[in-house]
């Protein structure tokens, strides 16, 4: 049995045959979005931020969408083994009362976003070896503005729209890309690569916290963030709306991407996750090194599967519950950065790989 699934796209798998799989060449690191699935890979994280990566100090470009922005944050901080381990202690001893109000959990969130950020962001934007890009949807028409009648309308509308063709989401929401100002990847670089409008703002010491809680403003659950410095005017949510998996134009860089995942599968948008079909392909794939947690694993897991935002209702007001589950989620995620590690100094982790 093994811990870990890789599956990478055509280019990927011939460059490892012929040179195994190195630091040096990841140009791109994606985070989807995902909520508390985050901390079931946090060993993963750990292994690549705090031990391979640094084998071989170069720029790389970390590209995320709320929980996956938050987790990039971390590691930008500074120490990434310190910034992951801050961020997961933080995020994991959430507590909310019975049926919290949107305003409550938005609150929540700006001040674990203040506890874990706020005089750091110099830190972040300025980190010698990472470059930040922040992935934010920007509300249209009936999404332009928040209210209690026009959010769940508009978001209803949307993902009717969304289920005829993702195209048609660019009717209700666009894309924003908050970006680190010294580079940019060439994924996020340039002409439209799709059908959602982009705007592109540098990130600041000023907006760096509203871009980060803007990211994770899941509809419904938690306030659109309003008033974002050096952004268009109108209401901002979280970037896995558009970007769930970061289905991005990763072959215009000519380095790896490695994908620390929670799946072994890349969803483009998050109201694609009730569309089978609708997965990612093509050659925007070519580049990229999927490394996700295996079945086998996650069978041996409490529950049988990672942390998820389900864990909230599960658990209730048993908070100690959901908080040894989810630590114990964390500890088993160590199995996951070791075997990552051992496979790519083996020189045999090409006979792992599947197509992506």
């Amino acid at each position: 049995m093994t811990d870990l699934i890789l599956r990478a796209g055509p280019r990927a798998i011939r460059h490892i045959r012929e040179h195994g799989l190195r630091p040096e060449d990841i140009d791109i690191i994606p985070g989807a979005a995902g909520g508390p699935k985050g901390l079931g890979i946090a060993g993963l994280d750990l292994a690549v931020f705090g031990r391979w990566l640094p084998r071989a100090p170069r720029v790389r470009h970390l590209i995320g969408a709320s929980i996956g922005a938050w987790r990039f944050a971390a590691v930008c901080r500074g120490d990434p083994v310190q910034g992951l381990n801050d961020f997961a202690r933080a995020y994991s001893e959430q507590r909310y009362p019975k049926q919290p109000s949107r305003q409550f959990i938005t609150q929540y969130a700006r001040d674990m976003m203040r506890g874990l950020f706020a005089g750091r962001e110099l830190d972040v934007l300025s980190n010698p070896g990472y470059r930040l890009h922040i992935l934010v949807v920007r509300g249209l028409g009936l999404l332009k503005r928040e209210s209690k009648a026009r959010t769940p309308a508009g978001f209803a509308a949307a993902a009717l729209a969304n289920a005829f063709g993702r195209r048609h989401l660019r009717h209700f929401v666009a894309r924003s890309v908050f970006h680190d100002t010294r580079d940019r990847p060439a994924a996020l670089n340039g002409e439209a690569f799709d059908a959602f409008r982009t705007q592109s703002i540098p990130l600041t010491e000023a907006n760096l916290g509203e871009a980060l809680r803007a990211s994770g403003a899941i509809p419904l659950v938690l306030e659109g963030m309003t008033d974002i410095e050096g952004a268009l005017p109108g209401t901002y949510w979280d970037g896995g709306i558009i970007d769930y998996h970061l289905h991005l134009p990763y072959n215009r860089n000519p380095g790896l991407v490695l994908y620390p995942h929670f799946t072994d599968k890349i969803v483009p948008g998050w109201l694609d996750k009730a569309l089978p079909w609708r997965k990612a392909s093509g050659e925007w794939l070519d580049h990229v090194v999927l490394v996700a947690a295996s079945r086998d694993y996650l069978a041996r897991l409490p529950y049988g599967k990672l942390p998820d935002r389900k864990d909230f209702k599960r658990f209730g007001l048993d908070y100690d519950g959901r908080m040894r589950y989810w630590r114990k989620a964390m500890a088993e995620s160590e199995r996951l950065g070791d075997e990552f590690l051992s496979l790519a100094a083996s020189g045999n982790i090409a006979e792992r790989l599947e197509p992506l």
